[in-house]
C-alpha cells in the first residue's frame, strides 16, 4: 500500500521567529496539537534531533501514553517528528516554514501513517480523518504564534 499524506497550509499571522518559538516549545503541544491532553516531559534539548516529548493523548482517564521524537530540525525552517500512540500506530508529522513577510508566515503540514494499524488504512480513509485535525492544528499554532513575542537574537 502507497504512503498517504495528509497535507495542509495556514498563513500564521505571526513573524517565522514567533511560529519557530512555538514549535521549539515543547511544553506548548498539548495547547495546540489536536489530541494531545498532557505533556508529561520534554527531554533536555528538544527540539534537537532525537530529543522526544513524553504525551498523554485522549480523555482522563482513558489516556495513551507514549512519545514524540524529533527526526530532523532545521531552526525557523523544518521540524520532522515521528510521532506514536501505540497501540494505534505512528505518523511522521512535517512542520515547513517559510516567511511570506514580517509578520506573516506560511506553515505547510504533512502526516503519514508509517507504522501499525493506522497504516493499513486506505489514503482516503487517513485524508478523512487526519486533514481536519490538522487543520484545527495549524489554528491553535496560529493562535498561540500571534500571541508570543519573537525571541531576541
Amino acid at each position: 500500500m502507497s504512503e498517504s499524506v495528509a497535507e495542509v497550509s495556514l498563513n500564521v499571522e505571526a513573524p517565522i521567529d514567533a511560529v519557530w518559538s512555538v514549535l521549539a516549545d515543547g511544553w506548548s503541544y498539548a495547547g495546540w496539537v489536536v489530541g494531545a491532553s498532557h505533556i508529561r516531559d520534554v527531554d533536555a534539548g528538544w527540539p534537537q534531533q532525537g530529543t522526544r516529548i513524553h504525551h498523554s493523548v485522549g480523555p482522563w482517564p482513558f489516556t495513551i501514553e507514549d512519545v514524540t521524537e524529533v527526526v530532523r530540525c532545521e531552526p525557523n525552517q523544518l521540524l520532522e517528528l515521528d510521532a506514536r500512540l501505540w497501540p494505534v500506530g505512528a505518523a511522521r508529522i512535517t512542520f515547513t516554514l517559510r516567511a511570506r513577510s514580517e509578520s506573516l508566515t506560511e506553515v505547510h503540514m504533512t502526516e503519514r501513517a508509517v507504522r501499525g494499524p493506522t497504516a493499513l488504512m486506505p489514503n482516503a480513509v487517513q485524508d478523512v480523518l487526519l486533514v481536519p485535525r490538522n487543520k484545527e492544528t495549524l489554528q491553535r499554532l496560529n493562535a498561540l504564534s500571534k500571541g508570543r513575542p519573537a525571541p531576541f537574537h
